[in-house]
């Protein structure tokens, strides 16, 4: 089954280089040239990944990530021309799932793509690992890529997700961010620090408003771990 991709940049070459590589890739494409005409497109159609520019007239990347947020968890992939480490930060805070920045490679783009449809299960599954876990009333089911705490469905992106499964998979583990990052991305594709901490900080505070303030610890020096969440 042939994966829809939507991408949404107000630069034409980008968006036909990047409409050729996917192609090339064996995925559909459709494209958007402002935020408005995204919006459009998303409402109408179900799409398994989103690229979306972050620098845009009248509604701008953020916004447009913003607003699929309160009704959408298709994953989003931000394209940024900023070289200012916050707005990849924010990018992520809001809820995307992974930031490329201008002059970007074809390739690396590509990979991280197909990294993000992996974590979101969007290729075939396998039947191992499909059984749901648990940690005190956190339920994480694989095969329907669903978490709910209290019976209460918590909305994670495909990598919250994929990063929320490690620590649970593994549950009395101290992880440090190459553990994670190693996990959940490519070995060919660099993924800093600070883009792992802000992925845990939005699980935190994802739980944290159901209640649970205490899923995630920080141990010092080291890096993060699970903690109580009853």
């Amino acid at each position: 089954m042939m994966r829809t991709i939507l991408i949404v940049d107000d630069d034409p070459h980008i968006l036909e280089v990047i409409s050729f590589a996917l192609d090339k890739a064996g995925m559909n494409t459709q494209t958007a040239a402002d935020g408005q005409e995204a919006l459009k497109r998303a409402t109408g159609q179900n799409f398994d990944l989103i690229v979306l520019d972050i620098s845009m007239p009248e509604l701008d990347g953020l916004e447009v990530c913003r607003e699929l947020r309160k009704t959408s968890e298709v994953p989003v992939l931000f394209l940024s021309s900023r070289d200012e480490e916050i707005d990849k930060i924010l990018g992520l805070e809001i809820g995307g799932d992974d930031y490329v920045t201008k002059p970007f490679s074809v390739r690396e783009l590509v990979a991280r793509i197909k990294a993000i449809l992996k974590r979101a299960s969007l290729v075939a599954p396998t039947e191992q690992g499909d059984e749901p876990l648990r940690h005190g009333n956190v339920v994480l089911e694989p095969r329907e890529h669903r978490v709910r705490y209290e019976a209460l469905d918590v909305p994670l992106t495909a990598t919250e997700f994929s990063i929320l499964k490690a620590f649970l998979d593994q549950p009395l583990r101290a992880f440090d961010r190459n553990n994670i990052i190693d996990k959940i991305y490519d070995l060919n594709i660099h993924v800093s620090d600070r883009t792992i901490d802000s992925h845990v900080r939005h699980i935190r505070s994802k739980f944290a408003v159901l209640g649970c303030d205490n899923l995630i610890e920080t141990v010092h020096g080291i890096g993060y771990r699970l903690g109580s969440c009853r």
